[in-house]
Parts: C-alpha cells; structure tokens; sequence
C-alpha cells in the first residue's frame, strides 16, 4: 500500500470510531438550557426578571460579534460534514483483494467484501482475522509467524503461501490446493489514535499454475535441446560458458549433472589457439552473423574431438557483444552416412587441423585488400586491430607501412611469382611488429581471392635486435672509455707522482708551493673523471662484501638530505626482512647519490624524492616486463622523483656517457653511466620508467646473496690505521712501460731508502732478475706492456722465485687481469694513478706481509 492508501484507512477508521458528543446531542443540551431559562424568568417575575434578560441579551451579543470577528479572521469554518471517511470505505470496499485493519490485540476494526468473499463468510460473525485464519494450516503457519515478527519490528511483510485445504471457516470451497499472497503493513498512529495493522490477502492460484506452465513448457524445451542429435553451447564475452546441452557434454565426457554456468570456460574444451575463432565477434554492419568453424575440441581424457561449429555472437541494444549460440555438429569417423562423405569429412578434418594448429597467421584477402577466411593464429595476432579498424589490412598497420602493403598487393594482383616481405608495425599500444608474405593467388575464382598473406609476429625479434644494438653501442663506448681512461691514468699519474716530489722539495711558505697544489688538485679531479670513465666501462676495481641495503640507506640519510636541499622533501620506505645483497659499499653509496642527485636536478620547483626498498621473488620478477632480466629472487632499491620527466630520445641515451641535458658548466654527464657501470659491474639490473610532466623511476634489481656454508664474512679494514715509516732498505724491481711513470715510481722509491732496478718491458725484467742474481726483494710492474704483460711476467718469475712479492699496478680494474693468473695466486694490487705515499704504503705492507 501507498502512503495514500494508508490515509484512507487512517480516515475510514476515524469515520468509524464513535463520537462521545454528536452535533445532535449538543443541540438537545442547548434547547434545554434556553427552556430552562424562560421558564425560570416566568417564575420570577417581570420586574426581577429585566435586568437578568439585558445581561443575559448583552452577552448573546457579544458572543455573536466574537463569532463574527473570528469567522472573518478565518479563526472559525463552518462547512459542512467531511466525506473522507466515506470515501475511504468505497476505495477499500471495490479492492479486489480482501482488506482487513486489525488492532495490536488483533481485533478486527474493519474489513472489506473481498475479504469476507475469500473466507465464503455470509455474516459478520464469521469474519475472523487473518491469523487465526491460515493459522491452521501447516504450510502457512511459519509464514505467518514471520510476518507478525516483522510488523512487530514495524516493518512491511510478504509472503506466498499454499493451502492445501479450504480456509478456515469456508466449508463451500474445493480442497484443491490454492496460493494466497500475503501482506501486513504496520499503519502510523495519529496523534490519541491506537496503532493498527493492514492486512492485504490475495489468492493467486491462476498466476501460479500459468509459471508452472510455462516452467514445464520450459523444461521440455530444455530437454528436447539437451537429447538432440547435435551439441549445443553458450558462452559469455568473457568466455564462461552459462550452457551446455547433455549431447555436448556426452561427446566430452563431461559430467552435466555437476556443471553449474560459469565453471568452464571455452578455453577448456577448445583446443590450442584456436579460441581465437571463437572469440572473433565481428559483426557485420551491427548485424548478427553465423559463422562455419572446423576446429578440435578437447575432451576431458586430453583427446581431439574434430567438430563443425555453427557459431553466432548476437548483438545486444548498445552494440557490445552477448552470448554465443554455437551449435555443434561431430565430425570423428563414422558420424557421416556415405563412404565418400566420410572421406570428404576427412579430409576437411585435416585441412582444418593443419589451418588452425601452424603457428603462422595466414589469411585470404581480395583485390581491395580485404580479409576474408582467417586461421586463428591471424585473429589471436591481428584480433584486437581488427576490431577496433576493420577488415582490411593495410587499416590494422601503421600509417608509415600502408604504402607497402598496397604496392604488394598491386603485385600480386599482376601475378607477380616474387614479392619481397614486408616489416611493418600494427596499430595499438603495444606495437606488435609482424613480418608479411605476400603470395598471389592464381585461381581465386570470380575475383574473391586475390593473395594470401602469412605473418609472423618478429616483435620479440626486434627487441632482441634493439637490446643488442644498445648493447653493442655500449660495449663500444665502455671500450673507447676504457682505453682513453688507461691512457689519462698513466699520464696523471706522472703528474700527480712529480707534483708530490716537488711538494717534498718546497715548503708550504715557499711562492711556488700553492701552484704545485693546484696542479695537484685539478690532476686529482681529473682522475676522479677518469673513474667515471672506468666504472662506466666496468674496469674499476669492486670490493664485494655482504650488505642490508636498508642499513646502507640508513647511514647515508643525513648526506641525501643535505645534498637534496631544503626545496626537496626526502621520502624513505623501507621493505620488511630484506635478504642480504653483496657489492660494494663505497660503490653502492655513488649509485644512490648519483639517482638522488639526478632527480633532485629534474625537480627546479621542488617536489618529494621516495626511496624504496624491497624483496622481489622470481614469480613477481616477470611482473615488471624487463626482458634481459631472468628469473630469480632480487633486492629492489627504487629511486623515485617527482620532476619534468624525459622524453623518449633522452631515455634512450640516458646512460650514455657525457650525455647530458643540462646547462654547460653544470654536468659532466657521467652520473647516470657511473651508475650504469657499476650496477652492470655487480651483476645486477637497470631499468627506467619516466613519464614527461610526472617524474621519472629508477629500479635496480640486486641479486639476492646466498650464503654458502663454508662463506667466511671479510671484516672490512680499518681505514685509521696508518704507517708510520715509509722507509726501507728493500731490492725493488719496476717494471712499467711509461717513462714518465717509471722515472716518478723510481725517484720515490730510491726517495724512501729503496734500491730500485728499472725495467721498461717484461723481457728486460727478465734479463734485470738475472743480473741482479736473485737479490730482488719485490717487483712492481704494470699490467699492459708490450712483448711480455704483467701476469705473464709472473708466471715466467714463480719458475725461478716462487716466493717472490709482486705488486701490480694498472690503469684498468683488478678483475680485468686477475682471472689470467694461477689460481690462488697471491698479490698487491694499486691502481693507477697513485701518490707517492700511496706507493709507499703499497710497498711497505707488501715488504712487511
């Protein structure tokens, strides 16, 4: 019921209460007083009785102008008897369900014909409320139970219930079983008026038998589709399957009595790619089309079920795809009538089977390019173009290669027996490159088929042929780097190895003292560019040890903040249980500064920096698409900026070395290719995502550290620790190929008490260790020379010394040259350049190990 329905029973019941004074019965009481009145002025007199009448005459006067007043004041209406109680009776009365208002002790305050006629009830007595009359009834007394809970929580109940005998006082009716539709509505009491309920009762026998016919209707329908002699299902655009008929699942060997929709989906019974078929719901000019597909399904033992499918994708009101209807008819051997059918039948099998099943795409396509039959490995590789472009071809590549497509299909349509393949790119976001033959078609019959196109997807091809090309580009310059960072190591160090000489002969209050330094520093800046170079080229020298990255940040927080600025707000997440890495430390903190201070550069305005770290399992590694990187458990440490972003051509040069965007003077542009080197250098992985006007992020995936049972920890040294004498009276061999190099090394070295014998090949070596008659203490030599190299003049050396020291000293990393030399080989390494003291102390603790 309304709210307007329940006025009206709020009304019909307010017309029913009765009144406790009638306009009648104020109209008695009225007469009488005025009767009274005239009686007692007879009695008393005439005399007596005028004053009395004036005042009383004086006071009908005044209450007649106070009526007036408040009647013209609107204070007083007088109108006529409302109607609305009347009316409320005939509405309820011509319902044609029976109506009854019950009180809370339900007490039946009125109810309509209807009623009375669904109970057979001829007389007033026999009405009886609506619970007391199902009440009786085992199939209806839990219901009713339920709706007078909820009216007495106050709200609306419903309920079907079926009777299988008369109701309760109507000893006429059939006992037939009937349906009745039951409803309560707690109605809201005036104000000084009781609460009441409405019940609303209607038998609905005629519309339950009309669903049960329809649902046996329904059912045999069903059944008949279910026991045809073809298979028949119905899959939603997501490819759940909602239906399948029992011959169909027969053939499959499916059990229908546990299929529920939803539970398979057409990727389990359609075998291979071949899914593509069926997922292809082109239509026509929005029109349903049926296509013929041959194809295998998959039965649930894993065998092939050669099949036909007639499969149609309706279109629904707003244009998208709905559920299929796909018939299915059994090609296996024997399902044909005739012998020459049968042999049809196969050979369609097969044809159909090697169409599907190659991993090439092929389709037909007329003289204007269109695309006709398909196999489904060209709807799984152009599937997404087509649906958004069309059916031709020349639509679903980019606009650059449209020419080349038309002009091949100019040439097949001339008969042209050889037609180059054509490179070109398909339309999308994820720009799939496929390679296409072009193959005319001699007998196309009547102009339908005028090539045929066979495509192979070379995306990945080309990714491998760009990563290479990179990497070469990089190998190349790391190389050029490398070679030009050995040079400018031999000459800086003659240059910082002569300037400590003078600095020795020179007091600080000499003229000359501060411009030796100043050669001094600048050569020192020079040859921190030099190991940029070198790291980028990954021939520095690493000192692996085991790390938590986490407490690596940590340490170095304070230093990021200072050298981000106040404008930049440093964020750090740090990742829970994070497995141990092994890498450099001092290394390690140049790749974090580095990424920091590039993203502070790419944020002029400000911003936050978010630093992260992390665990990656091997199965999350794939989720991040990075090609070169395999497989495995990783350590992530995310840099990430919200600055100007790069473009496309900056974030394929970004490591590049003296690449840089910056202003000149403000950048070397051999931050971000340091940081490659030594990543690359420990093993691990690189990768960037920068959107222009969003930032850019920085990932770096080190491989997670396993300890081995036996691995020894290396405690790191103490840098504190100094030697005080740097002299000695030791034999030194130099061996060094430089004569700038070699003349500094000797002056220092004879400087600090040392006999020192030159060599500038490994060969003279040789011939110098002869004549010295094996009186030399120590060698020191460089590791590139001509004739005879560093570790070969060691091995020719252990045949005479086997316990001969040996410092090497080179331009280029440790790593380069030590894999050369026997294994377990001991010795010092210095890298070049080096001062005299660092020489010294080389030399003393290889003297003194």
């Amino acid at each position: 019921m309304s709210e307007r329905s329940d006025d009206t029973v709020q009304a019909h019941l307010a017309a029913d209460e009765p009144r406790r004074i009638t306009a009648a019965g104020r109209l008695v009481v009225v007469a009488f007083g005025i009767a009274g009145l005239a009686i007692g002025f007879v009695l008393i007199g005439p005399d007596q009785a005028e004053p009395f009448m004036l005042g009383l005459l004086g006071m009908l006067a005044i209450v007649g102008v106070a009526a007036l007043l408040a009647a013209a004041l609107g204070l007083i209406r007088i109108s006529a008897r409302s109607r609305s109680g009347d009316l409320g009776r005939d509405v309820l009365d011509s319902m044609r369900e029976g109506i009854v208002i019950t009180d809370q002790a339900n007490r039946i305050l009125y109810t309509n014909q209807a009623y009375a006629g669904l109970l057979g009830a001829k007389e007033e007595g026999e009405v009886r409320a609506v619970e007391r009359v199902f009440a009786g009834h085992p199939g209806a007394a839990e219901a009713i139970y339920r709706i007078a809970q909820r009216v007495r929580e106050g709200q609306v109940a419903t309920e079907e219930v079926r009777i299988a005998g008369p109701l309760a006082g109507d000893e006429s009716a059939e006992n037939d079983a009937r349906w009745f539709r039951i409803e309560a509505r707690p109605l809201v009491p005036r104000p000084g008026r009781k609460a009441s309920v409405a019940w609303s009762v209607a038998e609905i026998s005629g519309e339950r038998a009309r669903q049960e016919a329809v649902f046996q209707e329904l059912q045999h329908a069903i059944d008949y589709l279910d026991h045809a002699p073809a298979g028949f299902f119905s899959a939603e655009a997501d490819g759940r399957i909602v239906y399948i008929n029992a011959t169909l699942a027969a053939w499959l060997g499916i059990d229908i009595a546990e299929f529920a929709a939803g539970s398979l989906s057409v990727g389990d019974i359609v075998s291979g790619e071949s899914t593509a078929l069926l997922a292809d719901g082109r239509t026509a000019a929005g029109q349903d089309r049926t296509d013929i597909i041959d194809l295998d399904l998959v039965k649930r033992n894993g065998q092939s079920l050669p099949v036909r499918l007639l499969h149609r994708v309706p279109v629904t009101a707003d244009g998208a795809p709905g559920a299929t209807r796909t018939m299915v008819l059994n090609r296996s051997p024997g399902e044909e009538t005739s012998e020459a059918s049968d042999a049809l039948r196969a050979a369609e099998v097969r044809f159909a089977r090697f169409f599907n099943s190659t991993p090439i795409a092929i389709a037909a396509l007329d003289a204007q390019g269109r695309i006709g039959r398909t196999n489904a490995p060209f709807l799984k590789l152009f599937g997404r173009a087509m649906d958004d472009k069309g059916r031709r071809l020349s639509d679903l590549v980019i606009e650059a290669d449209q020419p080349l497509i038309s002009a091949a299909l100019v040439s097949a349509k001339d008969g042209l027996a050889v037609i180059p393949p054509i490179d070109a790119t398909l339309i999308g976001r994820d720009e799939r490159s496929v390679r296409l033959y072009v193959n005319p078609v001699a007998d196309g019959g009547d102009g339908e088929e005028s090539a045929i196109i066979n495509a192979i997807d070379i995306t990945e091809q080309r990714v491998l042929e760009q990563q290479f090309a990179q990497s070469q580009k990089m190998e190349t310059v790391g190389k050029l780097a490398g070679g030009i960072a050995h040079d400018f190591n031999n000459v800086l160090t003659a240059i910082i190895g002569f300037s400590d000489l003078l600095l020795a002969n020179h007091r600080p209050s000499d003229p000359s003292f501060q411009d030796i330094m100043n050669i001094k520093q600048n050569a020192n800046r020079a040859a921190g560019l030099v190991r940029q170079l070198l790291a980028f080229s990954r021939r520095q020298t690493l000192r692996p040890q085991v790390l938590q990255l986490s407490d690596l940040i940590s340490d170095i927080t304070i230093l990021l903040n200072r050298l981000l600025g106040e404008n930049v707000k440093l964020d750090v997440v740090h990742g829970r249980d994070l497995w141990p890495i092994k890498a450099d430390l001092n290394q390690l903190e140049q790749v974090i500064i580095n990424l920091a201070v590039n993203g502070r550069d790419a944020m002029p305005n400000g911003g936050t920096m978010t630093i992260r770290t992390g665990n990656v399992t091997a199965g999350e590694a794939g989720s991040y698409d990075h090609t070169p990187m395999p497989g495995a458990d990783y350590v992530l440490l995310e840099v990430e900026d919200a600055g100007i972003g790069m473009p496309t051509d900056v974030r394929e040069r970004v490591f590049e070395p003296f690449f840089s965007t910056k202003d000149v003077g403000k950048g070397t542009g051999l931050g971000l290719s340091t940081v490659y080197g030594i990543v690359k250098q420990s093993g691990a992985f690189i990768f960037l995502d920068s959107e222009e006007g969003k930032g850019t992020t920085f990932r770096v995936f080190f491989p997670r550290h396993i300890p081995a049972d036996d691995e020894v920890v290396d405690e790191p040294a103490d840098a504190n620790t100094e030697i005080a004498d740097l002299t000695g009276t030791a034999t030194i061999l130099l061996v060094e190929d430089e004569e700038a190099v070699r003349a500094f090394a000797a002056r220092a070295l004879a400087s600090r008490g040392y006999q020192v014998y030159e060599a500038a090949t490994g060969v003279d070596a040789l011939d110098v260790m002869e004549e010295a008659g094996g009186q030399i203490d120590l060698v020191v030599s460089d590791v590139v020379m001509p004739e005879l190299d560093g570790p070969s003049l060691l091995r020719e050396l252990r045949k005479t010394r086997p316990e001969l020291k040996i410092i090497f000293v080179s331009g280029y990393a440790e790593e380069a040259f030590s894999k050369n030399l026997p294994e377990g080989e001991v010795f010092k390494f210095l890298p070049k350049p080096f001062s005299l003291k660092e020489l010294a102390v080389a030399v003393k603790e290889t003297l003194g190990r």
